[in-house]
């Protein structure tokens, strides 16, 4: 099959989707598949209107070669305004701001502005529901969390197909002393949980590198400085593939403190590795992979109860690596075959 695999992406950035569309892009073509990523416009706020409506002309029924494609996979907002007879949507999220972070969102604005949001979000709203329900074949989301926000904003039928790891060298070198977090460095990940986690008095002696970059990047490091962690806990910036694989490889475990996540790569990513996961009660997409006590430990999110759970992990590498085990039989049940098997029209 020929097959074009869509999604959005604001400039000179690179989100966890450019991720899972490019892993889903390299398992079509390991089955045989001629497959193409397409990367719809994304605009900044008060422009997204133009956005939809580029996606909306965009042809991807035909190749260059004039030659059908046969299906079209497609992510985020506005990806999925494309149209194509054989359309298959596997939603990572609508735009948030106009849905569950609305409130947080609304907070700095003048009565003007949120006149003028609430027009916007109303559109937006109207426009989505139609291109996910009429512009569709068939719908998927990401994880649970993804499907109940289209039940609570639209009341938007959708499936639930959890996305496997990307296809890179894993591998577990051990369990060494090190905890691992990875992630942009935005608010909404709550790397400072982290920062704050190691500052706590049991968590003197952990030590903790946090890899990625992004707007929170200079708050975070003056956060290590101020609470005098920065020697315990290092902020290495972005990190390739190599060198990803190798921190999942020898770390104790992961912690993944971020807010309601849409799904969290780096959760299955850890399975991967063999690792255990520290995550949040509220952090979304990773408390549907990870059961408590088994995979890895959720914690309240907090710094004492965060520091607590790396505390259990530090003081016994044997535990973490019976978490890890499960964590990669859990892992090895979300595959790319049977992923295909659903996301494929027949």
């Amino acid at each position: 099959m020929k097959i074009a695999v869509l999604t959005s992406n604001p400039l000179f950035a690179e989100g966890g989707h450019v991720m899972l569309a490019r892993s889903l892009v390299d398992a079509l073509r390991e089955a045989g598949h001629d497959v193409d990523l397409v990367r719809t416009p994304q605009n900044r706020f008060g422009r997204q209107g133009a956005a939809y409506l580029a996606t909306w002309l965009t042809d991807v029924g035909v190749a260059c070669d004039e030659s059908t494609v046969d299906q079209v996979i497609s992510f985020r907002y506005p990806s999925y305004a494309a149209r194509h007879p054989r359309h298959v949507c596997w939603l990572n999220h609508r735009m948030r701001e106009y849905y569950d972070l609305w409130e947080r969102f609304i907070v700095p604005l003048k009565w003007r502005g949120l006149l003028k949001e609430k027009v916007r979000r109303r559109i937006i709203h109207v426009v989505d529901r139609y291109l996910l329900t009429k512009n569709v074949t068939k719908l998927y989301t990401i994880s649970a969390t993804v499907q109940q926000r289209l039940q609570r904003f639209g009341r938007i039928p959708a499936e639930v197909l959890y996305p496997p790891a990307p296809q890179r060298p894993y591998r577990c070198d051990g369990y060494g002393e090190d905890f691992f977090a990875v992630s942009r460095l935005t608010p909404l990940k709550r790397l400072d949980l982290v920062i704050k986690a190691c500052a706590e008095p049991q968590a003197r002696h952990l030590r903790c590198a946090i890899a990625g970059d992004g707007e929170d990047g200079s708050r975070l490091r003056q956060l290590a400085h101020d609470l005098g962690v920065e020697d315990r806990v290092r902020l290495v910036g972005a990190v390739d593939t190599s060198q990803l694989v190798d921190y999942l490889a020898r770390c104790r475990a992961v912690v993944f403190p971020t807010m309601s996540e849409d799904y969290g790569l780096v959760t299955v990513e850890a399975f991967a590795s063999r690792k255990a996961v520290i995550t949040c009660t509220d952090s979304g997409g990773p408390t549907e992979l990870v059961r408590h006590q088994q995979e890895g430990l959720l914690t309240d999110p907090t710094p004492a109860a965060i520091a607590d759970a790396m505390v259990q992990l530090a003081e016994s590498p044997a535990l973490a690596e019976k978490m890890g085990t499960a964590a990669a039989i859990a892992g090895a049940a979300i595959s790319w075959p049977r992923t295909l098997d659903r996301l494929l029209l027949r």
